[in-house]
């Protein structure tokens, strides 16, 4: 997936693609309801390469809480939303 750029809106679909990417999997396997437990990527490693890709794609910085709470793709999704980042569907 082409890296967006930092204002850019993503739709939903773009977004669990641009999750896929970021940590490595192929995103047939991602929706929103799939849990942090369901992928092999997202160990303690792919966390920081999300929080990460996060802060370089959109800007966003996650607070702690924000970090412990992202337990599934939904809840990466919720980001984006309070960040200005994902399009109302």
């Amino acid at each position: 997936m082409r890296r967006p750029n930092g204002d850019q809106l993503l739709r939903l679909e773009d977004a669990v693609e641009w999750i896929a990417d970021a940590l490595a999997t192929d995103p047939s396997l991602v929706s929103p309801a799939t849990q942090r437990s369901d992928l092999k990527g997202w160990d303690s490693l792919g966390q920081l390469i999300l929080m990460s890709a996060l802060d370089q794609d959109f800007g966003i910085k996650l607070t702690e809480d924000e970090v412990g709470s992202m337990a599934s793709v939904q809840d990466i999704l919720d980001v984006l939303k309070r960040h200005g980042r994902l399009r109302a569907s």
